[in-house]
């Protein structure tokens, strides 16, 4: 092999190696661009509930309503003032078998709390929906958003489609 040709199949080499390259940065900064809007979504997501729970707790006049920015202890604050034991969440330790009774007691509750706001208790529901499928889904944890918004700050005199 002349020199010439070395210098042909190294230039080759290292036009592939650039191109590669190039491609895998492109990669890593899309995928990190996705996690970081991912991780954003969730930090709102966790805000706006935390403060909306907390609201409902306070004008339930339960004691410790800062309990809603903690994730377990929300859970536990969710079922108590649904009138269950705070003791019903662990069963976020047993995977699966104890997530579907959770899940049970925890509609339950949102039903028994959105009553004492005066608001139809069937709207917890809407949570159910998310089950359903993507499309649905998206929608329906929507729809949840906006119904726990609407019991943490807007006060109902009377009851709603009664």
């Amino acid at each position: 092999m002349t020199i010439t040709g070395m210098i042909t199949n190294s230039s080759d080499f290292v036009k592939e190696n650039l191109l590669g390259g190039a491609f895998g940065a492109l990669t890593g900064i899309f995928i990190g661009t996705i996690i970081l809007i991912a991780l954003a979504f969730i930090l709102v997501y966790w805000i706006y509930t935390g403060f909306a729970w907390q609201t409902i707790a306070r004008k339930l006049k339960y004691k410790k309503d800062w309990l809603a920015w903690i994730p377990f202890a929300r859970t536990a604050m969710i079922l108590e003032l649904g009138s269950f034991n705070w003791a019903w969440a662990f069963l976020w330790l047993l995977p699966i078998l104890g997530w579907i009774p959770l899940g049970v007691l925890s509609i339950i509750s949102e039903w028994r709390i959105f009553e004492l706001r005066n608001y139809p208790g069937w709207f917890s529901l809407v949570s159910l929906l998310s089950i359903a499928g993507q499309e649905l889904g998206g929608i329906a944890t929507i729809g949840h958003l906006v119904i726990l918004g609407f019991v943490a700050w807007k006060d109902q005199k009377k009851k709603l489609f009664s």
